[in-house]
Formats: structure tokens, C-alpha cells, sequence
């Protein structure tokens, strides 16, 4: 069984990623760990948001990258995430913000198989 991806996005998501990418060009991902809109995932222009060594790169959505902190990590690493928009403001400091949507994360238990997999594969992801 190939090793799961760690972070998926919604169709509607993907819509959001291009439309943002047209406007404001390259994109990245970070899921908050607390401070203002709790654990939501905040969309910047790449390189808008510097990421330590102790981030970790879940993956890439829509060609951009998507990184929480080590701490999220841990809470979130038996599960696969998946990136959906919502209609309704999120943060002032997400790029989505102003046209209407917010960026949400879903997610789904990894199955015993797909750990295991993770695991042969030598995931989890690597720090930035």
C-alpha cells in the first residue's frame, strides 16, 4: 500500500488556492496553533510567514506548501487533513479574508494500514 498524503484539499479548496494565486502569486500554507482564529489554516503569499525548524511541511495543496508547528504535529499526526473553504470571514490576516471565505481543516483517522505505510515510508514529514 503507497503511503498516504498527510494533507488533501477539497475542489473548492483548489478553486480558492488558483483564484488567490492569480491575484497574489505564490502561496503557503500554516495551520495556527492558538493565537487568533484557534487552530485555522492561514493562507499567505510564500514567504510572508517565516517557518522555523521547528515546522513541520505537512505537504503541498494546490502546488503551495502547507506547514504547522512540531506541536500541532503531534495532535494531528494519526490523521490525514483536508483543506475545505467555507463562506464567511475567517482572520484579517489570511489572505482569503476579504473575498468572503475562510480556509477550514476536516479530517479523517488514518486506517491501521495506511499508519503502517506511513511508517515504511519513513513519514512523518520533514522539519522546514
Amino acid at each position: 500500500m503507497p503511503a498516504p498524503s498527510r494533507i488533501e484539499a477539497t475542489a473548492e479548496a483548489l478553486l480558492w488556492i488558483a483564484i488567490l494565486k492569480a491575484k497574489h502569486g505564490p502561496l503557503m500554507f500554516y495551520l495556527s496553533s492558538g493565537c487568533c482564529e484557534g487552530s485555522s489554516p492561514m493562507c499567505f503569499v510564500e514567504g510572508d510567514y517565516r517557518v522555523n525548524e521547528a515546522d513541520i511541511l505537512l505537504g503541498e495543496v494546490g502546488c503551495s506548501p502547507f506547514y504547522l508547528s512540531a506541536q500541532q504535529f503531534e495532535y494531528w499526526r494519526h490523521t490525514q487533513l483536508i483543506l475545505d473553504v467555507t463562506p464567511g470571514q475567517g482572520s484579517g490576516f489570511s489572505l482569503e479574508a476579504p473575498e468572503g471565505v475562510s480556509f477550514l481543516t476536516r479530517s479523517r483517522v488514518f486506517s491501521d494500514g495506511e499508519v503502517a505505510a506511513l511508517s515504511a515510508a519513513g513519514i512523518p514529514p520533514r522539519a522546514s
